[in-house]
């Protein structure tokens, strides 16, 4: 419903209009009933946004005229069709392979993640302020909402999931993201304690390493 809703704005109207291919400024005026300085208001924001890209220009019947089309990100990510193929990856994965096989996929997975997202780098700040990083990575990187609570312990907490339709597939979908945060975190003790009801939230309990 809110896609829709984004959608259903003019730049979500450009946006759909875009998605079958590039269009000069006239031609979505045109499509649109708009007035051709209103789009090319529009589409300077989304160009400035990263959402939309110049690629060539077109002859016009007074001068040639640019062409706009999405950019390889947006277009990536109006694409339906990964969340069912993952889901139906999980479900083939847990139905084939032991349980300690499946657990330490996911854990490989989870920690390969954080790995791609931070180019191996981690801060040597204090434990609080690495959990605090590790949560604004997820959040800008990964489209979650968590927050950081520190009351004598280190809890990482979500306001939602941004794996729930997974969740409901397996939960060893918790254990692949207590891995990246284990492995973004450094030196600390990360454990999982998800909510799995109708609306999953994320949940890591983090706590530093006892010296040996």
């Amino acid at each position: 419903m809110l896609r829709k809703h984004l959608l259903d704005s003019t730049r979500g109207r450009i946006v759909t209009l875009l998605q079958h291919g590039g269009l000069t400024v006239d031609e979505i005026a045109s499509k649109l009933e708009l007035t051709a300085n209103g789009v090319r208001a529009h589409l300077t924001g989304m160009e400035r946004d990263g959402v939309v890209e110049r690629a060539g220009r077109r002859r016009g019947t007074t001068r040639p005229s640019s062409v706009f089309v999405l950019t390889p990100k947006v277009e990536r990510s109006l694409s339906g069709a990964y969340v069912p193929l993952l889901i139906q990856l999980v479900r083939l994965l847990t139905s084939r392979q032991p349980a300690a096989q499946v657990d330490r996929f996911m854990r490989q997975a989870g920690k390969g993640l954080a790995a791609a997202l931070t180019d191996g780098r981690r801060e040597s700040d204090s434990l609080g302020s690495r959990v605090r990083a590790a949560s604004d990575l997820m959040n800008q990187k990964l489209g979650a909402v968590t927050h950081v609570e520190e009351n004598g312990h280190i809890v990482m907490r979500g306001a939602s999931c941004p794996l729930a339709a997974l969740m409901g597939t397996h939960a060893a979908v918790c254990v692949a993201m207590e891995s990246f945060v284990a492995e973004l975190v450094g030196n600390a003790t990360v454990r999982e304690r998800c909510e799995r009801g109708d609306r999953p939230r994320c949940r890591f309990e983090v706590s530093a390493r006892a010296p040996r």
